[in-house]
């Protein structure tokens, strides 16, 4: 993506950015999930607020991670981080965009 077709560098814009990142076992984006709560910005740092779909699940490092990793792409951003939160519970009913609840089958 070339710097002109960036997203802005506002905590919307960098919710699109995160887009790409997947959930391993949906192969659906977190950000359509509903699983990142918040994100923000402060200078070159961006904190990340964000849930699983079950407490235990075994790729909340990678999935960690992978949001890290994304957000040091973005130009200008020298530091990510990224927490889990468990409030609120995820719902996909209430937190799935509709793509994501239409490919979860959930009507």
């Amino acid at each position: 993506m070339s710097e002109e077709n960036l997203p802005p560098f506002t905590p919307q814009g960098l919710m699109e950015w995160l887009k790409p990142v997947e959930d391993p076992e949906l192969f659906l984006s977190l950000v359509e999930l509903g699983l990142i709560y918040e994100v923000s910005i402060q200078g070159d740092a961006v904190d990340v607020k964000m849930t699983l779909t079950s407490p235990g699940c075994p790729s909340a490092g990678y999935l960690m991670q992978s949001i890290r990793d994304r957000l040091l792409k973005y130009p200008g951003v020298a530091k990510a981080d990224v927490r889990l939160v468990f409030e609120p519970k995820w719902d996909p009913r209430e937190m799935a965009s509709e793509e994501a609840k239409d490919k979860l089958g959930i009507w």
